[in-house]
């Protein structure tokens, strides 16, 4: 496999029209989709509309939750990477998804601090944004382990819910100010 970005674990590519099984397998996952839809799970015209999505946003913004592999054995773990929040301020989300035989191993700060550092420094983004379920105690602990600090809850409609949202603070993180 060819990564465009890589961390000590992980391999970063793009979504591609070839990957549908790997989105079915972690978005039809209902451990993982269980945080993201009221429903608890996403229908696979859901999916398939999801993959289409990040492709587009690879295409018109050049970013994307990024499929990421490991890199022993170009394994699909999950994605984590960038979407568009304000596209005219240069402002992005930041998000990933794991596969749960991958949770509780670090891949998420990994993989986390390897597009936070991509999104600084070669796309020069200005803000990253970021939010998550408020039932979903790790990720809030994973974001706030990635320097995200809370600013307000706002409402999420897929899931019916207020979740709380962060931004990335002016603080050291990387060993440089941000």
């Amino acid at each position: 496999m060819e990564y465009f970005l890589k961390s000590e674990r992980l391999g970063f590519t793009y979504w591609n029209d070839e990957f549908l099984h790997y989105a079915i397998d972690l978005w039809g996952n209902p451990q993982v989709s269980r945080f993201v839809v009221s429903e608890g799970v996403f229908s696979e015209a859901d999916i398939k509309e999801r993959l289409l999505l990040e492709i587009k946003n690879k295409r018109l913004y050049g970013i994307q939750y990024y499929p990421v592999f490991l890199l022993e054995g170009d394994i699909f773990v999950g994605c984590c990477g960038l979407r568009p929040y304000d596209t005219g301020k240069s402002v992005c989300e930041f998000g990933f998804y794991f596969k749960p035989e991958y949770w509780g191993k670090g891949f998420a700060q990994e993989a986390g601090m390897k597009v936070i550092e991509y999104a600084l420094d070669t796309l020069n983004i200005s803000n990253i944004y970021a939010g998550h379920n408020p039932n979903n105690k790790a990720s809030e602990r994973a974001l706030k382990k990635l320097g995200f600090e809370y600013i307000e809850d706002t409402f999420y409609e897929p899931t019916g819910l207020y979740h709380p949202l962060y931004m990335l603070k002016q603080k050291k993180i990387f060993d440089k100010e941000l």
